[in-house]
């Protein structure tokens, strides 16, 4: 067999080898190399799907209950999510330095091992929704650094330690809703100064301390519908200085206080304030009034917002009634008022009836003890 066109041709061994032309190298040597080339490129994890133009691991739906150990160092973005996974330990990911989107959705996750993330310098979106963790570690943040988008919903969350978040000094975006939270303690969301987006619907709350919010003023939409919010403290949202939306729909509100949004100096505010137990009385008329001439309050659903006490409002819009409730309470306390007037009047006029008797009364008896000594 020869390499080249007759005439002149030359064996193939000369062709690769011959002294006096440029150096190839041999066929099928190129073929081995280009091989092994490929087939480190495409190590994959046993099942999981590798695409390495993206440097993404798909191991999704796998019915996983431990995570692969074989996955490649370049990977940049890994999907776990509707697995069988229960735990993430201290060995569950090496060194994955190159990690920028993680997520480990719909498992079955209650527990994550101090020092789970070391790796994870440079990762910027985790997602642990739809599990069953029931808290973080302590030092859960240290090694998260980068992260900006964090998902953490739909879990059995009761609290969150304090120092837990501390490190997530460019998290952008928290997601907690759907939790069991009951309670928030001031400093829960220290260090998240660049903290945009917070949802805390669908848990447990009952109450908004002043200074809850203190540590996170770039805060622009805040969700916190669906809790059990029966009280907020008139400087619990002073520190919003960039708030734009604040849902509070679905809670245990009855009453509110005007200068707890009068406090609020973004320039626009949007509020979310119905499906509360709210108590229609002249006091809530003035609030509500308060709020809506405010140029900046602006209270979305409005006419959403319903009366559940008192028992002969109930269901209807405070919008139809608004106008209602002031006039009903200044007629009442004007016919109490005449009442009263009345009252005193009466007791007045009996008053000086009764003193005019009894000055008659006196002068009348020195005249009948007179005419009884001259007898």
């Amino acid at each position: 067999m020869h390499c080249c066109s007759p005439p002149g041709c030359e064996p193939v061994s000369s062709c690769f080898f011959n002294k006096n032309k440029p150096k190839m190298i041999p066929l099928f040597l190129v073929t081995l190399v280009h091989g092994i080339h490929l087939h480190t490129l495409k190590a994959c994890p046993h099942r999981c799907r590798c695409y390495d133009s993206s440097h993404f691991v798909d191991c999704k739906d796998l019915s996983l209950m431990e995570i692969p150990k074989a996955i490649p160092q370049g990977t940049w973005m890994l999907d776990l999510k509707h697995n069988n996974l229960s735990e993430v330990d201290m060995d569950s990911f090496g060194e994955l330095w190159s990690m920028k989107i993680l997520i480990i959705s719909h498992n079955q996750i209650n527990k994550i091992c101090s020092e789970a993330f070391t790796s994870f310098g440079f990762l910027e979106k985790l997602d642990l929704s739809n599990n069953w963790l029931t808290e973080l570690p302590q030092d859960f943040s240290n090694s998260l650094v980068s992260l900006r988008e964090l998902k953490l919903s739909n879990n059995r969350l009761q609290m969150v330690k304090f120092g837990s978040l501390q490190h997530l000094e460019k998290l952008e975006k928290l997601d907690m809703s759907g939790n069991w939270v009951y309670s928030l303690e001031k400093g829960t969301f220290r260090g998240l100064s660049k903290l945009r987006y917070l949802y805390l619907q669908r848990n447990r709350i009952t109450v908004l301390h002043n200074g809850l919010f203190f540590m996170i003023q770039n805060v622009e939409v805040l969700h916190l519908g669906g809790n059990n919010i029966s009280t907020i403290e008139m400087e619990a949202f002073n520190s919003l200085h960039h708030i734009t939306l604040l849902g509070l729909r679905n809670n245990q509100l009855t009453h509110l206080k005007f200068k707890t949004f009068s406090n609020i100096v973004t320039l626009g505010t949007h509020l979310q304030l119905s499906g509360n137990p709210w108590m229609c009385d002249c006091d809530l008329q003035r609030v509500f009034g308060k709020i809506l001439s405010v140029r900046y309050l602006h209270v979305d659903d409005y006419d959403n917002i319903t009366c559940a006490s008192p028992a002969q409002l109930t269901g209807f819009p405070l919008k139809s009634v608004d106008t209602q409730l002031c006039i009903a309470e200044t007629a009442t306390v004007l016919v109490i008022t005449i009442t009263v007037l009345v009252t005193v009047v009466a007791a007045i006029v009996m008053a000086e009836r009764n003193r005019k008797k009894r000055q008659q009364k006196n002068w009348n008896e020195p005249d009948t003890a007179l005419e009884s000594h001259e007898k």
